[in-house]
């Protein structure tokens, strides 16, 4: 796989938390009964920025947590022989809280699809916004992200990687061939 282009450094990715964070905020008018999970792995960290941000801001910290979506996905037979289940972590009800669900990269749709079967399981929330760090089109279901850190018009043939400093000691979204 050999890189195409860089789309976002450090600082654009930072940028991107900042705008999304404010975006919840004013599209919530507020933060009252809102909650943020992130879709593991990647998802995670981005909600921890954006959790840290939006206190930064309010001056109040969100409830966090984080989702696996494993058994959940429509597609395990083919990319898993034997899945690692690494469980979710929502230590707090969802019950009548706006939930702002969180990835790294909105591609097909099938991820948050999984992810929304897997919080309806949990509990059923007042509702569900999606915040994406890149959308990158090509959805195969109707799901559309309500906060969006970079729109990258991308060929199925192209990879997006994220890598967050949490995980890869770094942080960039790159575009690969």
């Amino acid at each position: 796989m050999k890189e195409k282009a860089q789309l976002m450094d450090e600082k654009a990715i930072s940028r991107a938390i900042t705008r999304i964070s404010h975006e919840i905020i004013e599209k919530n008018k507020g933060i009252e009964d809102i909650v943020l999970i992130g879709i593991k792995t990647r998802g995670v960290h981005i909600a921890s920025r954006i959790c840290s941000k939006i206190e930064q801001i309010e001056g109040t910290r969100l409830s966090t947590g984080e989702l696996d979506i494993t058994l959940y996905r429509d597609d395990l037979e083919k990319v898993h022989k034997d899945p690692v289940v690494n469980g979710s972590s929502i230590e707090f009800d969802i019950k009548d809280k706006t939930v702002i669900l969180i990835d790294d990269v909105l591609y097909t749709g099938r991820t948050v699809r999984s992810a929304l079967d897997a919080l309806i399981d949990i509990q059923r929330p007042k509702s569900i916004q999606l915040a994406v760090l890149v959308d990158r089109g090509h959805r195969e279901l109707p799901i559309r992200a309500d906060y969006v850190g970079k729109n990258v018009p991308t060929s199925k043939s192209e990879i997006i990687s994220v890598k967050l400093f949490e995980n890869d000691n770094e942080d960039s979204v790159t575009i690969n061939e």
